[in-house]
């Protein structure tokens, strides 16, 4: 021999293994690919990743359903797909700029998760609130879409942590989302945006659709340690009760039943089930099968039959008043999102050479006569009419008439 170590003795060494057993062909059991300096610590094993998914999973179940109240549209989220990452593998699914949702725990759970979505499904969505029709998502990505889409995030993570309390058995709660337009080839190292980005992290891809507005994929990435102490409490929380063991009841003497005592054994009826045929003489021979006869009637039934409270089901009436209530819950979710108001006093329309010829002093005459109500729009839908008035030095509008 030479003295020099051969490349598959250099990685043995470098994993940490006897080189005998690599010479076996022995690989650790972690759960993850037999990579060199890859521990059990470092990633989530199958039953892990199983358990993180059944919690995300139902977590996003309740996001959806908020998600639902406040577009008013069919929202469908897939069930999650668990893997382990690092910052190239969150940069190659999302190469355009990307919204980034940090959400940090305050109570039951201690530690952050972020929410990517794409700016795309960040415009349908915060279009959808505002009352449109999920298209108007031309231009850039502003504060005020950043404002709605971190309420919708405060209403659907809310959601999902109460549900979240449910399952785990204590109360979880979470600070107010915060979300931040990035364009992630700018950056080479996610630590720059948050510090476990730096490292290996837990990736949880969802599907979301938003009837044929939306249909993309959403991550939720966990720092590794908040994951697995998620998966000890879910863990903890569904571990059966070991029962009790009932005490062995004490034996109590028993005297012999007197005449008077002796259980009476029933009798067959005529025209009852298959005794018609045989005009009424017992069933003899027959096998116990542990339950009556059709149309017999067995000892200790009609008591607890006589016991039964029906009543017939009632529900609750869909009138109007009802319907106005839902509308003022869900209205309440978006109270905060600011909205951009504009007062149109009217319009025209000119060719590119009467623009053209424009100068100081040009009179243009719109579409409104003098005196007429002028339009009042929130986020470009016309909402109301009003008149014009001057409030000390600056000139404010007097609404006359809501436009339903």
């Amino acid at each position: 021999m030479d003295g020099m170590l051969s490349q598959d003795e250099i990685n043995a060494l470098l994993s940490g293994m006897d080189p005998g057993d690599m010479a076996g062909g022995a690989t650790p059991d972690t759960g993850a690919p037999a990579d060199a300096g890859v521990s059990a610590d470092d990633t989530l094993s199958d039953v892990e990743k199983d358990a993180v998914g059944e919690v995300a999973n139902i977590s996003m179940g309740s996001s959806a359903t908020t998600l639902y109240s406040l577009v008013n549209r069919k929202v469908n989220i897939t069930t999650p797909v668990v893997s382990m990452v690092n910052w190239q593998g969150v940069t190659g699914d999302y190469e355009k700029p990307c919204v980034f949702i940090q959400i940090h725990y305050t109570a039951g759970l201690d530690g952050s998760n972020i929410l990517v979505l794409r700016e795309h499904d960040v415009k349908v969505i915060t279009d959808l609130m505002m009352g449109g029709d999920g298209t108007n998502t031309d231009g850039e990505l502003g504060e005020l879409h950043l404002s709605a889409i971190s309420e919708a995030m405060n209403q659907m993570m809310g959601a999902a942590a109460t549900s979240l309390s449910t399952m785990l058995g204590t109360m979880i709660d979470i600070s107010p989302p915060d979300a931040t337009l990035l364009d992630l080839t700018e950056y080479q190292n996610g630590e720059d945006i948050s510090p476990f980005l730096g490292g290996t992290f837990v990736k949880v891809a969802f599907t979301m659709q938003i009837e044929d507005l939306v249909d993309s994929t959403i991550m939720q990435l966990y720092p590794l340690d908040f994951a697995k102490r998620l998966v000890k409490t879910f863990m903890d929380s569904t571990a059966p009760a070991e029962p009790e063991p009932a005490p062995a009841p004490a034996p109590t003497p028993q005297a012999a039943p007197t005449p008077q005592q002796q259980p009476q054994q029933p009798q067959m009826q005529p025209g009852m089930g298959m005794d018609q045929s045989m005009n009424g003489m017992p069933n003899m021979g027959m096998p116990n099968m542990g339950m009556g006869m059709p149309g017999m009637m067995m000892p200790g039934m009609m008591p607890n039959m006589q016991q039964m409270n029906v009543q017939p089901a009632q529900f609750q009436s869909f009138n109007p008043e009802y319907a106005a209530m839902q509308a003022n819950e869900n209205i309440g979710l978006i109270m905060d999102v600011p909205l951009n108001v504009t007062v149109e006093l009217g319009r025209t329309s000119k060719s590119i050479s009467e623009i053209l010829d424009f100068a100081p002093g040009t009179i243009i005459e719109l579409d409104k006569i003098a005196g007429e109500p002028i339009d009042v729009l929130v986020n470009g839908k016309f909402v109301a009419k009003g008149e014009v008035v001057v409030i000390e030095e600056s000139f404010a509008v007097r609404i006359t008439e809501i436009i339903k």
